[in-house]
């Protein structure tokens, strides 16, 4: 309906705008002929080489048979019709109307405004007092900027718009416009679209929508319904998208969706904006991230991914060149229960492996050990071959298959896998160029074994600059960051991942969560591992808190680094290191607290199970005490206890859609206590003494079986 009444309106307002209507009358004038006969009786003639004039057009032909009782001619051959010196309309047969104003015109039918767009088909109705041009069984308009086709089509001189239907294809330089319903402006190359539209230009970028403006000289663009970009495996939907084409910018408004199918990435949110040379996007509004994790929860019964929701008041995502990011490492455990990285591990293989791929490369292009480096040659011809035939290089490798097939392998066995693409690129290039001189004389053993040296350099060279320019994807978030995933919560103010190294860094008083424990420090870097979470590492001010149930205590840990190892979604182990301090308590058989156990400790070892603690172990400079029951003081914390499990996202919908907030006013702030999976509420000050200086010395460092 939509469609319908937009093109109504186009197809009556030129008679608004001329004052006419169809039907006021005027006569068409014969102005010459070179030849003219007919009855005078029925007031036919029939004429050679006429001109007619009609209001302000005239009409030039071949030879015409004129009925002016009927104010009507048929024109033949050369026709003509100029109105106003700015249309001139061509073909090979004409039927003109002048009561009607109606011109019907077939053959070779050209109409072509002042502008030289071009209008062609083999049949167009042309209203003279209207202005208006329609064919219906194909044709063509062509400007300076578009050629458009269609199968039917309405030209409207006066406005110079265009208005298409059905199989309409728009192309020009820099894009192709594919739609079911299209009107075009001429003078201001602008495209509206009715129906669905497809946009895709030479950097192969793709834009869809069912209603929306497109111009064919800036690029810029605007979709309104069901709109949809993609750029290779990049995609972004919105209610309202506006895109900049030649600065490669846009825009979208409310319910956006951006994804990446390569790293299975979506952000959605209700404003943002995307960048297409520097590959960002960022979205305000409402943003959040659904990364798919292959971690597993059960839900009705199944089981189902785990996704973890990211949100924040800001959230950036980008491309990137690996080779500029700081990557952090994987925390390990090395013998002695010390907390290592991967580098540290992965150093001695890649120098190992180095060594070999060196090796084997020294192989390959030093079979024979004298002839390993180029001697000098005495013959200046000789030389100046070596110099000026890059193409020898791929001769090198074709003197001797096995060592061109040892240093493929080699390199195939020792590169990262992104690279790996380089590799074969650079001999397959090196098989091209062999086959290309298969006609010339092939180089002597000495001159092979210098190729050999230089072909060495080049595939390195080759491999160091592919290594530089991988690019990989990282996340910006600002204010408010929160996550959400059913093993992990946190929130931060600011949060930093990069995919290259799969790894969450929140930054500026983070606070994490795992089951039923809260972990705080001036930096949580979070280590993601096949798509699993692997590791957690608080750096610096690193304290864990877990309150015991039933009761106003609280379990509590603090060091300067502490790190976290996963196992099948749930933590295992838990290391503090640096001036390690704890304060836990154990229970005894009828389930009361037993004592309180504080210790110090360079490094102190937490084992868990069935998400409790299990073991724990002290190692180095141990020191603690215990109190019993009857002596515990009334409040013991560590120096920087805090407890915010009011922070704490309960699920994805506060990620997606925000906390709800609260109705109540003028309520007591409390703390949340679990008993009985009920909450219960116990106050915490903001700012803690240090606990109470136990009076018991501890003599074991392991202790087995403790409270959670």
């Amino acid at each position: 309906m939509y469609r319908i009444l937009t093109f109504i309106f186009f197809l009556f307002s030129p008679l608004f705008l001329l004052g006419q209507t169809p039907g006021q009358r005027t006569l068409i004038f014969l102005e010459r002929a070179d030849m003219m006969h007919g009855a005078n009786k029925d007031q036919i003639a029939y004429l050679r080489n006429p001109t007619f004039r009609h209001d302000n057009a005239r009409l030039y032909c071949d030879s015409a048979v004129f009925y002016k009782e009927r104010n009507y001619f048929e024109a033949f051959g050369n026709v003509h019709i100029n109105q106003a010196d700015t249309l001139n309309i061509y073909s090979d047969l004409l039927n003109y109307d002048g009561n009607k104003k109606l011109a019907h015109l077939e053959k070779n039918v050209r109409m072509v405004d002042k502008n030289n767009s071009t209008l062609t088909t083999n049949v167009l109705d042309y209203n003279m007092a209207t202005r208006i041009g329609t064919y219906v069984n194909g044709g063509k308009i062509v400007t300076t900027d578009v050629t458009i086709t269609s199968k039917r089509g309405w030209y409207f001189a006066n406005s110079r718009d265009a208005f298409f239907r059905y199989d309409v294809l728009v192309t020009n330089p820099e894009s192709t416009i594919k739609s079911d319903t299209l009107r075009y402006n001429t003078l201001s190359n602008w495209a509206y679209f009715y129906g669905p539209t497809n946009i895709k230009n030479k950097k192969n970028e793709n834009l869809y929508t069912e209603s929306g403006a497109y111009n064919t000289k800036t690029e810029n663009a605007y979709f309104g319904k069901n709109n949809l970009y993609t750029s290779g495996s990049r995609s972004l939907q919105g209610d309202s998208l506006y895109y900049y084409g030649k600065r490669g910018y846009g825009k979208a408004v409310k319910n956006i969706v951006f994804k990446d199918t390569v790293d299975d990435f979506t952000l959605k949110g209700n404003l943002g904006e995307y960048f297409r040379d520097t590959e960002k996007i960022l979205v305000t509004r409402n943003p959040y991230v659904a990364m798919v994790s292959d971690d597993s929860v059960m839900v009705d019964n199944k089981k189902i991914a785990d996704t973890l929701w990211l949100g924040a008041d800001t959230l950036e995502s980008q491309m990137v060149l690996q080779k500029n990011l700081r990557l952090l490492a994987k925390p390990i455990i090395k013998k002695d229960n010390e907390v290592g990285s991967e580098d540290e591990k992965a150093k001695q293989e890649r120098e190992k492996e180095k060594a070999e791929a060196k090796k084997a490369l020294t192989a390959a292009g030093n079979k024979e050990k004298t002839t390993a480096v180029a001697p000098k040659s005495k013959n200046r011809k000789d030389a100046k071959t070596l110099d000026d035939k890059p193409r020898d290089i791929a001769h090198a490798l074709n003197a001797d298959t096995t060592a061109k097939q040892k240093l493929a392998d080699t390199l195939s066995k020792h590169v990262p896998p992104a690279i790996k693409d380089t590799i074969n690129m650079q001999i397959i290039k090196i098989d091209k160029e062999l086959k290309s001189d298969t006609g010339k004389k092939a180089p002597d053993k000495k001159t092979n074994s210098t190729q050999q040296v230089l072909t060495k350099a080049v595939v390195k060279d080759s491999l160091v600059n592919a290594a530089d320019t991988i690019r990989t994807r990282v996340i910006k978030a600002y204010h408010n960051v929160k996550v959400f995933k059913h093993n992990l919560q946190a929130k931060a103010d600011s949060l930093f991942f990069a995919a290259a190294d799969s790894a969450l860094r929140w930054y500026k008083n983070p606070i994490l969560w795992t089951d039923s424990t809260q972990q705080t420090g001036d930096t949580i870097n979070v280590f993601l591992k096949n798509k699993k979470i692997n590791s957690f590492q608080i750096i610096e001010n690193g304290f864990i808190a877990n309150q015991q149930a039933d009761t106003s205590k609280f379990n509590q840990i603090k060091g300067k680094i502490i790190t976290g190892f996963f196992a099948d979604g749930q933590m295992r182990n838990l290391y503090v290191d640096g001036n390690a301090e704890s304060i836990y308590f154990t229970k005894n058989n009828k389930g009361d607290i037993d004592n309180q156990n504080q210790t110090v400790s360079s490094r102190i070892k937490f084992t868990f199970k069935d998400k409790k603690i299990n073991q724990i172990t002290m190692v180095k400079e141990i020191d603690g005490a215990v109190n019993p029951a009857d002596k515990l003081p009334k409040e013991s914390f560590l120096t920087g206890f805090i407890w915010k499990p009011e922070l704490r996202p309960a699920n994805k919908d506060e990620i997606i859609k925000g906390k709800p907030k609260k109705t109540t006013k003028n309520q007591p702030s409390a703390k949340p206590v679990v008993k009985d999976n009920k909450p219960k509420t116990v106050k915490v000050p903001d700012s803690v003494p240090p606990a109470a200086k136990p009076k018991t010395i501890v003599k074991d460092i392991e202790i087995k079986n403790p409270i959670n």
